[in-house]
């Protein structure tokens, strides 16, 4: 019954922990190669990744996650637990949240008692481990003991036990004839004290047992087994400590299971019996690199935790010969570049700071996504490139894809296999000189793209011909000097990031001082924005984007700002850029004032996908005045409000969002306009009474409702039944698809949604229904038939 009790408890949490449910639109990508901990339960091995946790089942080998979509933080997970009688699985953070997933279901349950704890700094929150006893969880922080009882899901006392009662780091307990002994930190040693004590929130009710710093405690079969800092185990009966065993580096893991004990060091696991008799050793051989983090064993099995390659299997018979498991995933979870391309997802892990700077250099692989299909790319066969960043996938050949290195030049890869690292030496690009030091050789790369002609540009950073182009056709390299703007390439300007290039041929670079920088090689025209005069919230442009319109949409550290007139940019002697003002309970208001914007991506509706430092992503409307969803971590699978990059799918509309904490992608159900009306066609059609999906409330939802895809950019359409009266009517433009609006026929680019519902908001009756589509520019028109049956 208690069990039945929390199960509907906890869905009553989760349930009400979105304003709008986009479960069903969300798809997330999350890494699972560095593993946190180990545990096993319900005939299942779960591992805890950073931010996500998998379950390998022990009969059937199935694997399954829990990630944000089901409703996991998207913070730090430092440990986990899992109690055979509840049927929960404990998640322990590194900011002090904890979370209880409970049933098949996995509903989540958010405990913040410790994470809203005023009187606790938050660097003392740490959850360092789960100890649980007779319904009972001792939980190990940076600051003492916590008990949290899972029975009634409450917290009950929290034991400061350091000397006067202070705040100590405790990093692990266990209980051994009704006796809680906490291996701690801060030179606290051993604590222990009687576990019926009524009194234990009295730090004088603790004794101290021996000296230094211990990393871990555990009881096995009436043994009781601790680890110092010194590296060594020690055997503490009747309060003496005997030292056992000397380890190579301090372990990282220790556990008693099915009366074993369980030591994990980086290199080795050590499974041992009671009498601390070793029963194997798992070692790592050179074909592994990696490192063991921890450890669990079940039979004759050991399941080991990574920093790299997931959890890897081996038997107590042959315990150097591994299988790894994991669910597909990336390489890692802070991606810092994404590119969605012909059915193929590129990411890269680079990084540099805000004014450009690359060091320290990372030498990190790289991912590809391929029809749902990871494929990860070590660095070692990236041929020395470090800092990876922009991508560019040439659309005349999607096989050939050149990776901005910040440091080395540029990587080309054929095939998906990396074939050169062009730079000063083999190609046009140039390395920086550095005025006190000649012989140093960077050449910094960053924002890379494709004309509409097959051409790559490129920017290189510190350089007098900053804007490159390639012709991978002919192989020609081409410079384009900065010096009208920038007279000292080394010293005025620090670095350019985002590049766009709009219908005249106009390169828009965003830069570190300049602003936002418009060049056109035809002419050999150059000019820049980046005064206040001019209306520039900041100097530093971290994104640029032309929409549909012809119009700059400028993403600023200190704001959002856009260039109306691009045409008659260089002719304009007073160009500046405006604000995006918008009535907020009647009161104008500028549009993300001061936020600090990372991104801004243009969809096939000629709507905008936003990117900020700390407040999500927001979609806005084309000209910004409505917003369509603001996605954060409190209302989406978010795992975090930082948001790194964002690329769009133009064929199906799907968004891809790389955020600081694991990669996700949002249907939204728009797509790019067709250029005609030829192959428009409608889904699914029949609409059969099983498929349940007319009368949705809101057309978001893009598993509801009837789609239209494959119209143009400005088309007018009618849906009338089989005796021509009018059921419902769309235009491009003026019923647009937004969270906020109540539509029952909205068009989003190239695909225009119904609910089903007629002009009186009724759902319509079975029968055949008449789609009149008219292009408004072209006078296009095309009829469907639709027939639903109910």
């Amino acid at each position: 019954m208690i069990k039945l009790i929390t199960a509907l408890f906890l869905c009553c949490v989760v349930n009400g922990s979105y304003a709008q449910d986009f479960s069903d639109l969300w798809q997330g990508y999350f890494s699972y190669n560095d593993i946190k901990d180990v545990v096993k339960g319900n005939n299942k091995i779960y591992a805890a990744s950073e931010n996500a946790v998998f379950t390998y089942d022990l009969s059937t080998a199935q694997l399954e996650t829990i990630t944000t979509l089901h409703g996991l933080s998207g913070q730090t997970i430092t440990t986990i637990a899992y109690n055979d009688t509840y049927g929960t699985l404990l998640i322990g953070y590194a900011n002090g949240l904890i979370e209880v997933v409970s049933g098949p279901e996995h509903n989540i349950l958010s405990v913040v008692d410790i994470l809203d704890k005023q009187t606790i700094p938050p660097t003392l929150k740490r959850i360092n481990h789960f100890n649980m006893s007779d319904g009972l969880v001792y939980i190990s922080t940076d600051y003492g003991i916590s008990v949290y009882d899972l029975e009634r899901l409450e917290f009950g006392d929290t034991f400061f036990i350091g000397n006067g009662g202070n705040q100590i780091n405790v990093n692990q307990t266990t209980i051994l004839n009704n006796t809680l002994y906490a291996a701690c930190g801060n030179n606290n040693a051993i604590k222990s004290a009687d576990v019926s004590n009524p009194n234990l929130i009295d730090y004088q009710q603790w004794k101290t047992l021996g000296n230094g710093n211990f990393v871990s405690v555990a009881q096995v079969d009436n043994r009781l087994y601790a680890v110092k800092t010194d590296q060594v185990i020690y055997e503490i009966r009747n309060d003496a400590f005997t030292a056992l065993f000397n380890y190579s580096g301090i372990p990282l893991d220790t556990k008693s299971v099915d009366n074993k004990l369980v030591v994990t060091t980086p290199d080795r696991i050590y499974v041992y019996n009671s009498s601390f008799n070793l029963l194997t050793t798992a070692t790592l051989t050179a074909e592994n690199n990696t490192q063991f983090t921890s450890a669990i064993i079940t039979e004759n099995m050991i399941f080991t935790g990574t920093k790299h390659l997931g959890v890897l299997k081996s038997s107590f018979l042959n315990a150097t010969s591994f299988e790894e498991i994991k669910p597909e995933g990336p390489l890692m979870n802070d991606a810092f570049k994404i590119e969605a391309a012909h059915n193929t997802l590129w990411v890269t892990y680079g990084d540099y700071t805000e004014s450009y700077n690359p060091f320290p250099l990372r030498s990190y692989g790289m991912s590809q996504m391929i029809d749902d299909t990871w494929k990860n790319t070590p660095f070692d066969d990236l041929l020395t490139a470090q800092n990876l960043n922009y991508i560019a996938v040439n659309p005349f050949n999607p096989s050939q894809v050149f990776i901005s290195a910040c440091q080395q030049g540029i990587l080309e890869l054929n095939g998906e296999v990396p074939k050169i690292l062009l730079d000063h030496t083999n190609s046009g690009l140039e390395s920086l000189r550095v005025p006190s030091s000649p012989s140093t050789v960077s050449v910094r790369q960053t924002g890379s793209l494709f004309d509409r002609n097959g051409v790559l540009w490129t920017l290189t950073c510190r350089v007098d011909k900053a804007l490159k182009s390639f012709n991978p056709s002919t192989g020609e390299w081409r410079g384009y000097s900065f010096k009208d703007i920038i007279p000292d390439a080394f010293n005025d300007e620090l670095g350019f990031g985002d590049i766009t290039i709009d219908r005249n041929g106009t390169k828009w670079i965003g830069a570190f001082r300049k602003g936002v920088i418009g060049y056109n090689e035809n002419g050999s025209k150059i000019k820049n924005l980046n005064t206040v005069a001019q209306n520039m919230p900041s100097t530093v442009v971290n994104a640029v984007a032309v929409d549909n319109n012809g119009q700059l949409w400028i993403g600023t550290i200190k704001g959002l700002r856009v260039l109306y007139n691009t045409a008659g940019f260089f002719e304009d002697s007073n160009a500046n850029v405006k604000e995006i003002v918008v009535l907020d309970d009647g009161i104008p208001q500028e549009l993300l004032s001061n936020q600090y914007i990372t991104d801004i991506k243009v969809d096939g509706s000629n709507n905008k996908w936003i990117g900020t430092l700390d407040a999500g992503v927001f979609y806005f409307s084309a000209d910004g005045q409505q917003t369509i969803y603001h996605f954060t971590t409190d209302n989406s699978p978010l795992p975090s409000n930082f948001i790194k990059d964002i690329s769009i799918d133009a064929q199906n509309g799907k968004i891809y969002i790389a955020t600081a904490k694991g990669l996700l992608s949002f249907t939204s159900g728009g797509s790019t306009p067709k250029e005609e009306l030829t192959n428009a066609f409608v889904y699914p059609n029949p609409v059969r009474p099983e498929y349940n999906i007319l009368g949705a409330s809101s057309l978001n939802d893009i598993n509801k409702g009837v789609k239209i895809k494959g119209i143009t950019e400005n088309v007018n359409i009618k849906i009338t039944d089989i005796e021509g009266n009018l059921v419902a009517e769309a235009q491009s433009r003026v019923n647009l698809r937004a969270s906020s609006s109540s539509y029952n026929f909205a068009i989003d680019g190239g695909t225009a949604i119904w609910n089903g519902k007629n002009l009186a908001n009724n759902i319509v009756a079975s029968g055949v229904y008449l789609i009149m589509i008219s292009d408004l520019y072209s006078f296009e028109t095309k009829v469907l038939k639709l027939l639903i049956i109910r």
